[in-house]
């Protein structure tokens, strides 16, 4: 079981390392916009969760801190867990590292964030929403937003 938790990590460090140390390679946004790149974390969710998925199916339906708190005490469960964790913090820094693309959001900016979105998703999604923001509204701003464009002119 150990093996599996380590490797529902381990298979997206690939994604994690385009996103933050190749950020403007045309392989990366090539790789990254698919959205199955996730696929690998669930699928060890899967085969970890088939022979627990009564006791899963039943903290999903009927949640206590007791019951989580019961369940997480056998491993398989708890592998089940850190597999959707993973995967669930990979397809948001995905979406993370599309939109400041689409943004032009610097990669030196960004790649401390991603990290940040590894470690504690909860946290950096609301910083990143806060740097896009701000993004939009200093390119609003700017004097090239403002001009019309001279080569339509």
């Amino acid at each position: 079981m150990s093996t599996l938790f380590d490797l529902s990590f381990f298979v997206t460090v690939p994604f994690w390392a385009l996103m933050i140390f190749a950020p403007t390679w045309r392989w990366t946004r090539t790789i990254i916009s698919s959205p199955w790149i996730v696929l690998v974390p669930l699928v060890i969710w899967a085969i970890v969760a088939v022979p627990v998925l009564g006791a899963i199916w039943s903290l999903v339906t009927s949640p206590s801190l007791s019951a989580i708190t019961e369940a997480a005490a056998d491993p398989a469960v708890l592998t089940t867990l850190w597999a959707q964790i993973i995967a669930w913090d990979l397809f948001l820094g995905r979406w993370i590292y599309l939109d400041s693309r689409a943004r032009d959001i610097h990669p030196l900016l960004m790649g401390p964030l991603l990290v940040a979105t590894i470690l504690l998703s909860p946290i950096a999604f609301p910083i990143y929403l806060l740097v896009r923001e701000f993004a939009r509204r200093s390119r609003a701003g700017s004097p090239a937003a403002a001009r019309p464009d001279s080569v339509g002119a």
